[in-house]
């Protein structure tokens, strides 16, 4: 992805999400600068992966490849060494009319997905095999606290304010239909690095390279160590 298009991506996300009465914490809007001047006291930020992360699979074709979110809050082993165990996890996300996010699923997260405004939310959904393949079996889900048996490769639509719990090890992608959507998520921790299996993953992968055709305005999640001034401390702390 060119930086400029996630500078740009950035700054209408920050609108859509504004006009929808969500916002976003102070360190959303920190530049490279002030990521400079943070000590150790931020490690948690970093640690979690907390903050803005978009992607396009490497695909340069984030309207129809892309997933674009913001995390909140987010738990690990690192957070529970401080003393508070923070076994949860929620993000605000953007579903795009026409994008799809990957079928993918969870070795270990329970989340739920939630329609927070704007268009309809669908989700199709599949368990998976033994062997992670994609299974005929019927799908047990919960949606507002009512379960649901539906057919392999059955789609869900959420309306605003309508939601859906999905259990690990079950296969899952969504798009927005109708307009733009505003997601909840709610989950267990999240661990992008070891717990997300991708069926047939179309690209190089769920973090994007990027070309650097200007100067970022606010920093990635994955991009943090680059420029924080604390990152040595807190290496040495552990």
């Amino acid at each position: 992805m060119k930086r400029s298009q996630i500078n740009s991506l950035m700054a209408e996300a920050d609108a859509f999400f504004k006009s929808h009465h969500v916002f976003l914490p102070p360190f959303a809007y920190w530049s490279p600068a002030q990521w400079q001047q943070q000590g150790a006291e931020v490690a948690e930020i970093v640690d979690s992966r907390l903050g803005w992360d978009i992607s396009d699979y490497g695909l340069n074709d984030f309207a129809r490849y892309g997933l674009l979110l913001f995390t909140l809050r987010n738990g690990g082993p690192k957070s529970w060494q401080r003393g508070f165990a923070k076994h949860y996890a929620e993000k605000v996300m953007i579903a795009e009319a026409g994008q799809t996010h990957q079928m993918h699923m969870h070795l270990r997260k329970l989340e739920d997905l939630i329609n927070r405004g704007g268009g309809t939310l669908a989700i199709e959904l599949y368990n998976a095999t033994d062997d992670d393949r994609l299974a005929d079996s019927v799908v047990r889900v919960n949606c507002d606290g009512i379960w649901r048996e539906l057919a392999a490769g059955s789609i869900v639509r959420l309306q605003p304010g309508e939601s859906i719990t999905l259990t690990p090890r079950l296969y899952h992608r969504f798009w927005a239909e109708g307009g733009r959507v505003l997601m909840g998520e709610v989950s267990s921790v999240n661990d992008d690095l070891v717990d997300n299996r991708f069926y047939e993953m179309i690209g190089t992968g769920r973090f994007s390279d990027i070309d650097e055709d200007e100067t970022p305005v606010y920093l990635l999640c994955t991009e943090y160590v680059r420029f924080w001034g604390g990152a040595q401390s807190a290496q040495r702390q552990g």
